[in-house]
């Protein structure tokens, strides 16, 4: 979820409202029993077009995220009836009106705004009972002046943000940081240490560009954890990941490090992610039967092999994968797998080397706690050794992990003999998220199959 008002806004704009005025249109051709023609997949196209551009121009959106009710109810009636006008226009003027039902188009014409209206509402009202059941994003703001303060003020205004803040950090005593019922937390040296205590999810920091070395230091220091850092109102931009302009309640951020999943690429990434991992399933049930009762057979202890691994950021899941081994490891101590590691089973090095240990992890995706696409997930105990010692590695959990990976296609699966190749693994990982498209995915599982095929670093 961004900053820029819940992803809600680019949701309403790119996917929900389109389909809603398109499907009010099928609905009530079909409730007046008229054949949907050609012609009104035509009205449906120049919609949308007509609509994108009216909407962003009557300022609908901006006055949605800003709160203003009435405001949001004017706009989106005066948004439609401007676009209605230029309908009707254009449905004379091209002689298309005669193709359509008297009917459909009034009651489409009354009808498509209240039901927007209700739309949004709805979903306000929505996002507000989850801030209230505790859903909202864990906040902190480093620099408790003008502007920091006026964030917090939005923050409290606008619930349908889902944030909650926790305080202020300040190098100045509290008699001169007047921040109202939010607590002064510390001093910005002690950001970092509390934001991996308490897993805040958003920090802003709201320092003079003066501070530079205050910056760059809190910067390196957060390196550690998977909080989303946004800069008010302006930076110097260190290690960009995926940032952007952003706004919170009409307040200008940047975002310096954020997932590149946001809005309808979120929503594009999970429905894709469900819909290939629910297929594979299915199609490979029974490989996945067979190797389930070959592993139980040949080697006395579970069929699955269960590990804790982090998760999106940074909390602990449980990944599946067939067992391999002949022993189960999930302490604080786990040796990677190494060639001919006299661990393995008969049939799990089989297994490793063909990579169908893996296939139970599409059990995670259908779960939600991982992607067919993503940094692979290292165990608990790999990840607090190595956090310590490579700068930025945390950041890899911005993301859900995935089965496969840019790493992985680019020779750096397998086990890691030392730092500087786990740090290599690592800048692949941080390059995916730096560049990720929908496109990038896709290659990324035609090269795995590829790579799979090859085995290569497998064992």
């Amino acid at each position: 979820m961004t900053v820029n008002d819940i992803p809600v806004v680019a949701f309403f704009k790119r996917l929900l409202d389109p389909f809603m005025v398109w499907g009010l249109l099928i609905l009530l051709t079909s409730m007046y029993d008229e054949t949907f023609t050609g012609y009104y997949m035509v009205l449906m196209i120049i919609t949308f077009f007509i609509s994108s551009y009216i909407f962003e121009q009557t300022n609908i959106y901006r006055t949605w995220r800003n709160g203003k009710l009435l405001a949001y109810i004017r706009d989106t009636l005066v948004g439609w009836g401007i676009i209605v006008a230029i309908l009707l226009f254009i449905g004379h003027a091209t002689k298309l009106a005669y193709q359509y039902s008297e009917q459909v188009i009034l009651t489409w014409f009354i009808v498509t705004p209240l039901a927007l209206i209700a739309s949004h509402l709805a979903v306000r009202k929505i996002a507000s009972s989850l801030r209230k059941g505790g859903e909202a994003r864990s906040v902190v703001i480093v620099g408790a002046n003008d502007t920091g303060l006026k964030l917090a003020e939005r923050i409290l205004e606008y619930p349908y943000l889902l944030m909650e803040v926790n305080g202020y950090f300040d190098d100045r005593d509290q008699s001169r940081s007047h921040t109202g019922n939010i607590p002064l937390l510390g001093e910005v040296s002690d950001v970092a240490v509390y934001v991996r205590e308490h897993n805040i999810q958003m920090i802003f920091i709201s320092l003079p560009m003066a501070a530079q070395p205050r910056i760059r230091k809190l910067l390196d220091d957060l390196h550690d954890t998977t909080a989303s850092i946004y800069f008010l109102p302006d930076v110097y931009i260190f290690d960009l990941m995926q940032a952007r302009f952003d706004n919170v309640g009409g307040i200008p951020v940047v975002a310096i490090c954020e997932t590149p999943f946001y809005g309808v690429d979120s929503v594009v990434k999970n429905i894709s992610d469900f819909v290939l991992a629910f297929l594979i399933l299915v199609l490979l049930l029974p490989l996945l039967l067979c190797i389930a009762l070959a592993v139980k057979l040949t080697s006395p202890g579970p069929a699955v092999f269960k590990q804790r691994r982090y998760g999106l950021n940074g909390e602990e899941i449980i990944v599946y994968k067939f067992r391999s081994m002949g022993v189960c490891e999930d302490g604080s101590n786990i040796v990677q797998a190494q060639k001919n590691d006299q661990r393995l089973t008969r049939l799990g090095a089989f297994l490793r080397r063909t990579s169908l240990d893996e296939l139970p992890q599409f059990i995670n995706v259908l779960q939600g706690r991982m992607s067919i696409v993503g940094p692979r997930p290292h165990a608990v105990a790999h990840n607090e050794l190595y956090r310590k010692l490579i700068r930025g590695y945390m950041l890899r959990h911005k993301v859900k992990p995935g089965i496969t990976g840019w790493a992985q296609v680019n020779r750096l699966r397998g086990e890691t003999q030392d730092l500087e190749k786990m740090q290599q693994r690592i800048e692949a990982d941080l390059h995916y998220l730096q560049n990720w498209s929908i496109w990038l995915d896709l290659w990324i599982i035609m090269r795995t199959v590829w790579v799979v095929l090859r085995r290569d670093n497998a064992y």
